[in-house]
């Protein structure tokens, strides 16, 4: 009975979350501004987390940072948010992240996320609209020597810096990332 209750919540979070989902980049020039500075102001968090991190960053071709996902679920989960992608360091463009996630789950959390692109046949995928996340990437918590420690499947690293909530799950997940050119 309680796991009914519990996935029909989570379908009608999902719901939510998908309906909101409709435009990759924030709708106004100040919402696209507050979005940037947010994404720099978690990348600076992150680099002052693992002092290995810009070394990393400056090697890669590409980056998405996303200042903040909301994660929640029971039984059937959901994830999203919004953030900005890096070239070679300049801004070009905004991303969306949308996931979704089944298995033994309850909870809540929020935490930022940094997708490192090696080169930039991963950074086309996802300009393309043909990149996924399968249950075979996993994200690193962001620590002094993540950096270091990082392995890229696909072209890709994943790093989170945790923010709050609770979450315990045992899941089968995958992510998409939807692109959108800065104008």
């Amino acid at each position: 009975m309680w796991i009914m209750r519990w996935s029909a919540i989570s379908a009608l979070m999902i719901g939510t979350i998908a309906a909101s989902a409709c435009a990759t980049a924030p709708k106004t020039e100040s919402g696209r501004r507050s979005l940037e500075a947010r994404a720099d102001a978690t990348l600076e968090s992150m680099r002052g987390r693992d002092p290995g991190l810009p070394g990393l960053l400056d090697s890669a071709y590409g980056y998405a940072v996303f200042p903040d996902v909301g994660k929640g679920g029971a039984v059937v989960g959901a994830a999203y948010g919004h953030g900005v992608l890096f070239e070679r360091g300049q801004l070009s463009g905004y991303v969306e992240l949308n996931q979704g996630s089944i298995g033994a789950q309850l909870g809540g959390e929020t935490f930022a996320e940094l997708v490192v692109f090696h080169d930039r046949d991963a950074v086309d995928r996802l300009k393309a609209g043909t990149f996924e996340f399968g249950a075979n990437a996993s994200a690193i918590a962001l620590t002094t020597g993540a950096a270091a420690r990082a392995t890229f499947t696909e072209g890709v690293a994943v790093f989170t810096e945790p923010k709050g909530g609770l979450m315990a799950e045992l899941t089968v997940s995958g992510q998409k990332l939807n692109y959108q050119p800065r104008s």
